[in-house]
């Protein structure tokens, strides 16, 4: 599965974007530099009902490292 359908499959389950969950996460406090990534993936499990791996599709859309290299593939 590629990247965009994860992405694409977490909106349809969710209702949310990238970029609505980077809000929340915000929200939230957990976009602090501290904040590791097994705490947002908990986080989108327990709020969100998503798996592992949808989880940590979404927390590498919030991860600046990340998400910067993902937008030099597009």
């Amino acid at each position: 599965m590629s990247f965009q359908a994860y992405i694409d499959n977490i909106q349809k389950k969710t209702g949310k974007t990238p970029e609505d969950f980077k809000q929340l996460a915000e929200a939230k406090g957990l976009l602090r530099p501290d904040v590791k990534a097994g705490e947002i993936v908990t986080w989108l499990k327990a709020d969100f009902d998503l798996g592992h791996g949808h989880a940590m599709a979404i927390y590498a859309t919030l991860n600046p490292k990340h998400a910067d290299k993902l937008k030099e593939k597009k």
